[in-house]
């Protein structure tokens, strides 16, 4: 790390340069050969899956791809002259600018099932072959454009389907705009403040490109650049706020500017690997999950952690090289205070933590039990349109569609059937679905509707219950164990349960049996990270407890707001509903490797302490009053900007930006600040134990720099009174 940091401080104009020309090159590649962000249908090697490959395979693909409503309604009814002849023009007009679009009007003959009883309320379908996200946001826009040109006294049109959801996100810009004002705070400088935005910067640049073009080779959600961004601009603000904070102490000790970033890259900027390298390994767990929307986030995430992980060791100390001294310059009034190196507060609360271990530690324990607590009631699924606001179109066509149709129209059922027996195999499917309407919880099942060639058929099954209802889940493990078998039993035919409610259930499923395997691989890998890094069985063993007794926090309040409403309407969520099946594993990931950023970040200038006095309540004490008030700022920075992601549109990163500002907050705070010195102080000397036959097998990695220091900085310091060239 010396010598990194000396390249860089020495050779800063060529290190600027490079990382210009990456960031002008990547980015041009991303936008002449960037990829496409492909939402995956269904779980691989799932039911659910083989209903959507019949559906392709047979001459369905129209229904594999997307299927959308054009849903309206008139008082006085819609068949009426006037609103059929502008509905039927707006379904022509659909057609003719959508390529791949069939719409499927309601005044068509044999469709007068998708007008309601009443005649108030009606839908066309607007099925879509599968494409890009990209291409469906313009078919969304085209639609919406065609749909506001309708001008009818009553008539009232709204567009049910995801792909007509709010796309706006400007979260990212709240978050950053946030993180400044902390970083203000925190430094009293503007010019200090610049250099962590400068860097993160041209990280989540670069980062963003890469994904973008990686997207040629891996499968990715429409999501991933937003997660992606999400996370590197937290690690990224934080990665070098500590590396600032650490070479301006050493400024204000006395020491010449590339002095300075020797020792804050051979200190901070080794606890930046490490910190960063637990984010990897933690995201690495995701990668051994069977699908792609996993993989292809945690690949994005990967991507951009990196980006900005080695920006912090590389143009962080060539941007210090350009200010030098001049760090402080264009200050804020209240410096000197922020400038106080370790402020007697957090003198005060280290001591009184450990004067009072034990009630600290209980009294910690049992708020984070209590937080955790909803997460034995987890239910897990996707969240649909009825969870949006009611300013939304696709929350209004929705409580339409269920208004006229019943609750469970929103999620129908569908059965992919294979019939290679001909017309003999379909009088199969008819018995079958005369065994599905007979089935409790079933409120109507087409018939079967084979193609056009007689070797497939699919029929649709409408539940009696909403698609995010247990009841509705349960259908379809009826569905599947008991009535599709028994209907088919003794024919040709196979049939697979797929739609929106199975696929649901296949991926909570899946998720629920793979939360164990990934949590083993994440702990498993980070213990180890951290007794080498810390050369001590007790510090890995407390610091993996308390990161999964966070995790549960945030778990915890995620099911609170989202599953049972609590203040829900506050960010904007219309409805109560499940978790999203990807949401536990995705966050732990995540979490478990910020979490661990600030454990390295404390335990390494404790473990710094300790190394230098042998005195381990003192090095807790002293850790903990010099890393409070910089893990604290760091955190609140992480809290703005995975907490603006909660004020955006989309109920996927609300969850997600909801349950990392959560667990982050309780890890700066209440386990940072009350556990961690807690039970440090209760377990003295033992937290730096390890069996000597361990200690002789372990490689030694030194986290707060090597022991040749001093020889080096008085090296440093020769050179600096000479030339040198820039």
């Amino acid at each position: 790390m010396q010598k990194l940091a000396r390249a860089c401080y020495r050779h800063r104009r060529i290190v600027l340069a490079v990382w210009i020309l990456l960031l002008v090159g990547l980015s041009v590649a991303s936008s002449q050969a960037g990829g496409v962000f492909k939402v995956q249908q269904g779980l691989p090697n799932s039911e659910s899956q083989r209903a959507f490959a019949t559906l392709r395979q047979r001459g369905f693909g129209e229904r594999a791809g997307a299927s959308a409503q054009i849903v309206f309604t008139d008082p006085a009814g819609v068949r009426t002259p006037t609103v059929q002849a502008t509905m039927d023009g707006l379904f022509r007009s659909a057609e003719q600018k959508v390529s791949g679009a069939q719409i499927v009007s309601p005044f068509q003959a044999g469709r007068e099932r998708q007008i309601s009883k009443n005649g108030n309320i009606a839908y066309a379908e607007l099925n879509l072959r599968d494409r890009s996200s990209a291409d469906f946001e313009s078919v969304a826009t085209t639609v919406k454009e065609l749909r506001d040109q309708v001008r009818v006294p009553g008539l009232q049109i709204e567009l049910g389907n995801e792909i007509f959801k709010e796309q706006k996100f400007g979260s990212e810009a709240i978050g950053i705009g946030l993180a400044m004002i902390i970083l203000l705070v925190a430094f009293g400088s503007l010019l200090a403040m610049g250099l962590p935005i400068a860097t993160t910067m041209f990280g989540i640049g670069c980062g963003v490109a890469v994904v973008s073009l990686v997207a040629n080779v891996f499968n990715m959600p429409n999501f991933t650049t937003q997660a992606t961004l999400m996370v590197s601009i937290g690690v990224g603000i934080d990665y070098a706020l500590f590396i600032v904070t650490r070479y301006r102490e050493n400024l204000v000790l006395g020491h010449a500017p590339e002095s300075s970033v020797v020792m804050a890259l051979d200190t901070a900027g080794r606890a930046v690997l490490f910190a960063g390298s637990t984010v990897i390994i933690s995201l690495t767990g995701l990668l051994i999950l069977n699908t792609e929307t996993f993989r292809g986030v945690a690949i994005g995430i990967i991507i951009g952690a990196l980006f900005t992980m080695v920006g912090s060791v590389t143009l962080l100390p060539a941007l210090l090289g350009f200010v030098g001294t001049n760090i402080d310059r264009f200050g804020l009034p209240h410096r000197d205070r922020a400038d106080s190196d370790r402020p007697p507060f957090w003198n005060r609360w280290s001591k009184l933590v450990q004067r009072r271990p034990w009630p600290a530690f209980v009294g910690a324990l049992v708020v984070l039990l209590v937080v955790a607590a909803p997460v034995f009631s987890m239910r897990l699924g996707f969240g649909d349109a009825g969870n949006e606001p009611t300013s939304n179109t696709t929350r209004r066509a929705y409580d339409l569609l269920a208004k006229g149709f019943g609750r469970g129209f929103n999620g129908p059922i569908l059965i992919a059937a294979e019939t290679p027996g001909g017309s003999g195999d379909l009088k199969v499917l008819n018995q079958l679905s005369a065994a599905v309407n007979r089935t409790a919880g079933v409120a109507f099942a087409t018939p079967a509707q084979p193609n056009a060639a007689g070797t497939a058929a699919i029929m649709q099954v409408f539940p009696t219950t909403s698609p995010q209802d247990k009841a509705t889940s349960d259908l379809v493990d009826d569905l599947r164990q008991r009535v599709v078998p028994d209907a088919i039993k003794g024919s040709t035919v196979t049939a697979s349960v797929g739609g929106f409610p199975a696929a649901v259930n296949d991926f909570a499923s899946y998720t629920a049996r793979m939360l164990p395997v990934v949590v083993g691989f994440v702990l498993l890998l980070s213990f180890i990270l951290l007794m080498v890094v810390f050369r001590s069985l007790l510090v890995p063993l407390k610091a993996v407890i308390m990161n999964l007794l966070s995790v549960g926090a945030a778990y915890g309040v995620m099911v609170a707001v989202f599953q049972w409403g609590w203040g829900a309407s506050w960010i904007g969520v219309g409805k109560e509903g499940p978790i999203e099946s990807w949401a536990p594993l995705m966050l732990f990931a995540v979490v478990f490797g910020l979490s661990m950023d600030y454990e390295v970040f404390l335990l390494s200038r404790i473990k710094e302490e300790y190394d230098r006095t042998g005195d381990n309540a003192g090095a807790v004490a002293d850790g903990l009053a010099a890393t409070a008030r910089v893990i604290t700022a760091a955190a609140a920075i992480m809290v703005c900007v995975f907490g603006a992601f909660v004020l955006g549109p989309e109920r996927s990163l609300k969850v997600f930006g909801l349950g990392m500002a959560v667990a982050v907050f309780i890890d700066a705070t209440i386990v940072r600040l009350i556990l961690v010195p807690a039970t440090m102080e209760l377990l003295g000397d033992r937290n730096w134990w390890l069996p000597g036959w361990i200690d002789r097998i372990l490689p030694r990695i030194h986290i707060d720099g090597g022991h040749d220091l001093d020889a080096e900085l008085a090296a440093l310091s020769v050179s600096e009174s000479s030339p040198t060239t820039n």
